[in-house]
């Protein structure tokens, strides 16, 4: 997960943790791009209000990268305005929240996710 706010990231990680996910976390673009780089995660959160490099910027940045493009993001923002779903779907986000979290929805669509891309479907993905 990539979030500034450390309220955020706290319930999200607990929410999460609870639901028996493993997460990671930066609270910069910079940061998160060469441990995403390294790590390789299932699927990335990604707020999108980040400083310095916003989160938009990354996702194009994972996206345009063969080796991070198949790893599926699920955006996150309070910036409804600034941030629009169509916007973010279309540079290649598999889903858009809104903050504040929905604790009920966000482990849902997680496991969604998961269970959507096996680690198989997203090295395919990954060679087209």
């Amino acid at each position: 997960m990539i979030e500034d706010d450390p309220t955020h990231l706290k319930l999200a990680i607990l929410v999460l943790s609870a639901a028996g996910h493993k997460v990671s976390d930066a609270d910069a673009a910079e940061q998160a791009l060469d441990a995403i780089k390294q790590d390789k995660p299932e699927i990335i959160l990604l707020d999108l209000a980040l400083p310095g490099m916003d989160g938009l910027t990354l996702l194009r940045k994972l996206k345009a990268d063969p080796e991070t493009r198949a790893i599926p993001v699920v955006a996150i923002t309070a910036y409804l305005d600034r941030f629009k779903e169509k916007d973010v779907l279309a540079a290649g986000c598999e889903a858009y929240l809104v903050k504040p979290i929905d604790t009920r929805r966000l482990p849902r669509v997680i496991s969604d996710l998961a269970k959507a891309t096996s680690p198989t479907e997203r090295v395919e993905r990954m060679e087209t």
